[in-house]
């Protein structure tokens, strides 16, 4: 099962044709203090890329919920990986206070958030302003062919609304397409 079949099952609930390479996961999992973090959610894990970063930089006890829609990658995800800080949830990035059940130090997300409706991803941001503690980290990645898009571009604006702080990496060239991170900070 690859990313790729799953794309061509359901291209908008997947949103990548290509799993992520371990330097953008490298560069999604820096600087966001995941070494002191006691509860870390991913969303969208997909594969497992950022999941398997995330937890090399963990804490043995921080514990690590992996919120994914898509019920065949949540399912090899929760079969393939061992480790016990690690929980895998099927379900939707919306019901994310009910997933946790307790305060974030920070969010790392692999969702399409291009090609979701406003609306829907208006919720989910929302549901990771909620949980995040306050000076919480949030983490996401763009690809550069699609920066300079109007649904791109509103995303990057809506993260500089919600956020007291928003970053963005240089470009990871060595990812199938090249992307950059965008790294925002909850106010405190």
């Amino acid at each position: 099962m690859s990313i790729t079949t799953e794309f061509l099952r359901r291209p908008l609930m997947t949103g990548a044709v290509a799993a992520s390479s371990r330097r953008l996961a490298y560069a999604m999992t820096t600087s966001v203090g995941l070494e002191r973090a006691r509860t870390v959610v991913e969303l969208g894990p997909g594969t497992g890329v950022f999941t398997d970063a995330a937890l090399a930089r963990l804490a043995p006890e921080a514990r690590l919920v992996a919120v994914e829609l898509n019920p065949v990658l949540a399912a090899r995800l929760s079969a393939t990986r061992r480790d016990t800080r690690l929980t895998v949830v099927q379900g939707s990035a919306a019901e994310l206070a009910a997933a946790v059940g307790e305060p974030v130090d920070a969010v790392i997300s692999g969702l399409p958030w291009t090609v979701m409706p406003r609306e829907r991803r208006g919720h989910i941001l929302d549901a990771v302003t909620e949980v995040l503690v306050p000076g919480g980290r949030f983490t996401t990645f763009a690809y550069v062919h699609a920066a300079w898009t109007p649904p791109a571009r509103d995303f990057t604006a809506e993260l500089g609304r919600r956020f007291d702080r928003l970053e963005r990496s240089t470009v990871v060239w060595r990812n199938l397409p090249p992307a950059f991170v965008h790294r925002a900070t909850r106010k405190p």
